[in-house]
């Protein structure tokens, strides 16, 4: 998942945060003791036994993380070891799998690891009592998402919220703007007052690709529907398809007014992120930027304040979906033991969940965590819209492709959609490019 080094956005998010209550739990299934029971039905199980769990995370975010590991061990008994990846999971993993050492728990940055990792024989195959929490806690897609030949390995702990337009207060009350309620909304009211008033509506961060595909996923998620999402993720259907033309009609309503961006498509695509972040808070150039929950952390280094001077509103409906998306990181088992399958039962339960909830810049996908554990405003806010668009929540389209499509700095995806800021009267042919370059990945 693309964003800023993990500590600097939770130190973000910590200078909005104020203590809240609240709390959940689950039983396993059959009455069984478990990590997610209560704590005398469950008892001190796994005295003894010890877990290695290696994700990314460090710093603060690390921190955070432990906090929860350590709830789990004062439940249980056991004895929970960390190692950080560092931001190379692959590279990480890869090494210890080969020499038959892997970690009991490995949190995934991408779903495409889990099948990678699952067609080598690395995974195990979720336990009934973790499927149970999955079924209990997440929407069916999430289960899809965390599985791979017909077995279910992973689920989704952590997420990153990208269905988000962050603006500037100073400008919109300078302009006379008002946050939309629509797409037509934000570029007919919102968009155009700020222009009219002299202000660039939007900073754009082009030329880091992957910004552009979380705009497009936003805009195809709301206009093509939940369904079309996730074919079009799959290229189930083509690039070539009349609702991928819909959505890049929506996306010219900006790139083909220099007016509406700062320094025009040229100088968007040279502005890479945090800079566009920078241009709004910072330089205080222009009105809003596009972009995930994690701005937070460049928006407060610029010195703006979340939730005064940097503010959010939803990504504003485009067609009939109310568009969420998600990125986020997936826990899987290496090893097939009592101490790692407990572990993920407890991480994907109500109470695992809202034991994290209560720490700065974390969001569940778990729709039992209630959003009065978070500690701002902010997260609250964000939690609730994950909880209100229920089965229509995807996840971020360009991390589901093969990376030589979706990821790839210069390829496939992000430079096709860079093409289209560039010309945005071409988009049947930046159509058939995205198309043949997709087929390639897709055959690889």
């Amino acid at each position: 998942m693309r964003r800023l080094p993990a500590a600097v956005a939770i130190l973000a998010l910590a200078g909005v945060a104020a203590c809240s209550g609240g709390g959940g739990g689950a039983e396993s299934a059959g009455g069984q003791p478990s990590a997610s029971g209560s704590a005398s039905a469950a008892g001190k199980t796994l005295e003894g036994v010890t877990i290695e769990v290696a994700a990314k995370w460090t710093g603060e975010e690390q921190e955070n993380f432990q906090k929860v590991l350590d709830a789990f061990q004062a439940k249980t008994g056991a004895k929970v070891t960390y190692a950080s990846t560092g931001e190379d999971t692959g590279a990480y993993l890869g090494p210890r799998i080969q020499g038959g050492n892997p970690p009991d728990i490995a949190i995934l940055p991408q779903p495409g690891l889990v099948k990678q990792y699952a067609d080598q024989n690395a995974l195990k195959p979720l336990s009934a009592a973790v499927q149970t929490q999955i079924d209990q806690n997440y929407t069916p897609y999430w289960k899809e998402l965390g599985s791979a030949n017909g077995q279910v390995y992973g689920v989704l702990v952590k997420a990153a919220h990208k269905s988000i337009i962050w603006y500037r207060q100073s400008a919109f009350d300078e302009a006379g703007a008002t946050p939309p309620a629509s797409w037509d909304d934000l570029i007919g009211k919102t968009a155009q007052t700020l222009a009219d008033a002299g202000t660039p509506p939007f900073s754009l961060c082009g030329a880091s690709g992957w910004t552009l595909t979380d705009l497009f996923e936003n805009i195809y998620l709301s206009t093509a529907g939940p369904e079309n999402y996730d074919k079009l993720a799959k290229h189930e259907i083509k690039w070539t398809d009349p609702t991928v033309k819909t959505a890049m009609e929506k996306m010219v309503q900006i790139f083909g007014k220099n007016e509406f961006m700062l320094s025009g498509s040229s100088g968007a695509l040279q502005t890479d992120f945090p800079t566009c972040v920078t241009q709004v808070y910072g330089q205080k150039k222009a009105g809003m930027v596009i972009e995930a929950d994690f701005v937070a952390a460049s928006a407060t280094q610029s010195g703006a304040k979340i939730g005064e001077e940097a503010k959010i509103f939803p990504f504003p409906k485009a067609g009939d979906t109310a568009p969420v998306v998600l990125g986020g990181d997936i826990a899987v088992a290496m090893k097939d033991s009592e101490g790692a399958m407990a572990l993920l039962e407890y991480l994907a339960s109500a109470e695992g969940g809202t034991v994290w909830a209560k720490t700065p810049g974390y969001l569940s996908p778990n729709r039992n965590v209630s959003p009065d554990n978070y500690p701002s405003d902010l997260t609250r806010q964000l939690a609730q819209t994950i909880i209100s668009a229920g089965e229509a929540v995807r996840y971020d389209m360009s991390d589901l492709a093969p990376s030589a499509f979706g990821g790839t700095d210069g390829k496939g995806e992000w430079k096709g959609l860079q093409d289209l800021l560039r010309n945005p009267s071409d988009i049947d042919g930046i159509q058939k490019k995205l198309e043949a370059d997709a087929e390639k990945a897709w055959d690889q």
